[in-house]
């Protein structure tokens, strides 16, 4: 899928770059790159952690789906179970299956690599690692906070998932290629990936600022440290 050599493409290098906005779970920065034909222009970029998330299917192709309350737009949205890439050097897998039973309340026996994909390439670092788990069974969920309170579980079947991504019903990006990309497998068009394949994706430049701060493990606690 390339359309020019190596030797062809223009190098976007960064001249310099400065901070603009440092919160707990993002920070914005710009930089000042070099296009084509010499010149300079300026792109801001959200900062993100990363993420993962988990299409968790039972033996009756259903998935289990998360309703959590999303302020950025104002309304309740049916998800995937998912979870920031927050903690200093964690495996993405190990993130994925705490998530797992802090959202669903369920563990899986097995484990496999469905898609990473990137959410916002036009503005945001955010990148996501999207599992299949199966073999599942049920374990006590942690209490919950903030918006989590108020999240709610449901089954889906993987044919009713699909309509309810083609009918609008779910609108979560992450949600819909998740969906979709286990769809394909389960009906054998597609096999997943193993989970040892490198998250090249996975975002680096807030953790390594963080770290180097020594905000860790925990590197949304800025300022607690």
């Amino acid at each position: 899928m390339t359309s020019h050599s190596d030797s062809q493409r223009h190098e976007f290098t960064v001249n310099s770059s400065e901070l603009l906005v440092d919160a707990p779970i993002l920070a914005v920065r710009r930089d000042s790159v070099t296009m084509p034909g010499g010149t300079s222009a300026d792109r801001e970029i959200v900062e993100h952690f990363g993420a993962v998330a988990v299409v968790a299917v039972d033996e009756h192709e259903r998935i289990a789906l998360v309703e959590q309350y999303r302020h950025s737009v104002g309304r309740r949205l049916w998800e995937l179970p998912a979870g920031l890439l927050d903690f200093a050097g964690e495996d993405e897998l190990v993130t994925a299956q705490r998530e797992l039973v802090e959202e669903a309340g369920l563990e899986a026996q097995n484990w496999s690599l469905l898609l990473d994909l990137v959410t916002s390439p036009g503005f945001a670092e955010e990148s996501v690692r999207v599992f299949l788990a199966t073999g599942l069974r049920e374990v006590e969920r942690p209490a919950a906070e903030d918006e989590e309170a108020d999240m709610r579980f449901t089954w889906l079947h993987i044919e009713e998932a699909r309509q309810a991504v083609m009918t609008g019903r779910i609108v979560n990006s992450i949600a819909i290629a998740g969906i979709l990309a286990a769809s394909e497998v389960i009906a054998g068009r597609s096999e997943a990936r193993s989970v040892d394949s490198p998250f090249d994706l996975r975002p680096t430049h807030m953790a390594q600022r963080r770290q180097q701060q020594g905000i860790a493990p925990d590197m949304k606690k800025i300022g607690q440290q």
